[in-house]
């Protein structure tokens, strides 16, 4: 009886295993279909499992009190790929150190009225802008995820339904732009935006066909649109940023007119230049008057040489890293205007 019952047993268990392994099996091949699956599809809409509930992944997580509106601040490209890598690689301390000191270069003219959040991301390095657009494709697709992962987050858990200025420069200008495109994240601010500040990035035609929701500034105080400009001399047919035969929309910081109407240098309320610790070393007003190029779109400064401010990055007359620093009091002040006439309609 005692060897039946043994028997009986080890059948039972024998039966269990082979059910065990069966079912291994199907959650291999299931687990197959559904990577698949989530590669096929589009990210969600709400960051579930996100890096950027560690406070340890924000540059700045809600630095200011008592301001009308909130900051989301994406930082330029930092991370000359040195070694080799075209992602920055978020253990890298040193690089994160240039990551933060650049978001300081540009944070006061947005601190005044507005609490900031800047996160940390994958971004793209400098080599890749001149790589293949097929091959650079999935270092921006990594970068832009983070950048998403970020704001999403940022949604959920911090803004509360407060007034919001989504801003950038270069590489964060484009990631703001793929946030204002991208019809699940742009539906959360649709009642929220006070402006986006694209600075020195391109906003062409075909954006604008494609995507009829981006609407471009026409004034100094109209809100839920894209301030933008890019800062050449006479003469510069190309750059990294805006490509030779390309027309970028834009709007003059000076007069804030969208035509060809030239404002004088008398209405630049100061140029800063501003260090890594966003300390104004120099200021200068009146240094430059500007006006839009018809043909590029690009903004012409008009009083200063190029070889005054010339750079190994980009070739003479390419005034992209000085967009921020030639018209800095004038944004200061447009920010101001902007969150107010948000704020009071």
């Amino acid at each position: 009886m005692y060897k039946n019952l043994l028997k009986k047993n080890m059948d039972y268990k024998r039966r269990i295993l082979a059910c065990l392994i069966v079912l291994c099996i199907l959650f291999i091949s299931g687990c197959t279909h559904i990577n698949a699956s989530i590669e096929s599809e589009p990210l969600p809409t709400v960051s579930i499992d996100s890096i950027y509930a560690e406070e340890s992944n924000w540059a700045y997580l809600g630095m200011g009190e008592d301001k009308k509106a909130d900051l989301f601040l994406v930082c330029p490209t930092v991370d000359m790929g040195k070694s080799g890598n075209y992602n920055m690689a978020l253990d890298d301390e040193n690089t994160k150190a240039k990551f933060l000191g650049a978001l300081n270069m540009e944070r006061g003219i947005y601190e005044n009225d507005t609490r900031l959040y800047a996160p940390y991301y994958r971004q793209v390095t400098f080599p890749t802008y001149f790589l293949d657009a097929e091959v650079s494709k999935e270092y921006y697709e990594i970068a832009y995820a983070d950048v998403r992962d970020a704001f999403l987050y940022y949604m959920e858990h911090y803004n509360n339904d407060r007034p919001l200025v989504l801003a950038g420069f270069s590489q964060g200008s484009d990631m703001v732009l793929r946030l204002m495109k991208d019809s699940s994240v742009s539906s959360l601010l649709s009642d929220k935006l006070v402006a986006a500040y694209c600075i020195g990035w391109r906003i062409t035609e075909e954006d604008l066909e494609t995507y009829p929701e981006l609407k471009m500034a026409e004034g100094e105080n109209d809100i839920g649109v894209i301030v933008s400009f890019n800062t050449e001399a006479v003469g510069v047919e190309e750059s990294i940023v805006l490509p030779k035969g390309t027309y970028t929309y834009g709007i003059n910081p000076l007069n804030w007119k969208t035509d060809s109407t030239v404002a004088d240098k008398s209405l630049n309320l100061g140029a800063c230049f501003t260090d890594y610790s966003g300390d104004i070393k120099e200021e200068t007003p009146g240094l430059t008057g500007a006006y839009l190029d018809p043909e590029r779109g690009s903004l012409i400064a008009v009083d200063i040489l190029p070889s005054d401010y010339s750079n190994s990055l980009f070739p003479e007359g390419v005034y992209h890293l000085y967009d921020y620093q030639f018209f800095y009091r004038n944004l200061q002040e447009n920010v101001h205007k902007r969150v107010e006439s948000f704020c009071g309609k």
